[in-house]
């Protein structure tokens, strides 16, 4: 079997196609919270959940740290600013073939302009 070292960027998309980890992402935007609070207005069980911040830990895109019995979860944006960057070089690179596009069409001569 072919063993492929996953990419921090695909790690960063896959983590965030899944809705329930885009809606703890972005309670933690608001700040750091607990398991139990990122869990609580999901529909899913604790374990689930804690599945699911794994992902999200193992992608860059949080961290995670236990004082006592409480394990509390904060957001890492540098994961969030590569995967960012490389949205924003893939529209810059596309409104780029659009302008020149633009440019080539209000060029070109006009066809079926009656006389």
């Amino acid at each position: 079997m072919l063993q492929y070292e996953s990419h921090p960027l695909d790690k960063a998309f896959h983590a965030l196609s899944d809705p329930g980890r885009r809606a703890m992402i972005e309670r933690l935007s608001v700040g750091p919270a607990s398991v139990s609070e990122l869990a609580r207005p999901l529909p899913m069980s604790l374990s689930a959940a804690l599945q699911h911040l794994k992902v999200l830990e193992e992608a860059g895109l949080i961290k995670s740290g236990k004082q006592g019995r409480v394990r509390t979860c904060t957001l890492q944006t540098a994961a969030m600013a590569q995967a960012e960057r490389w949205i924003a070089e893939r529209k810059r690179f596309w409104e780029q073939q659009y302008d020149q596009l633009e440019a080539y069409l209000a060029q070109a001569p006009s066809t079926g302009e009656a006389e």
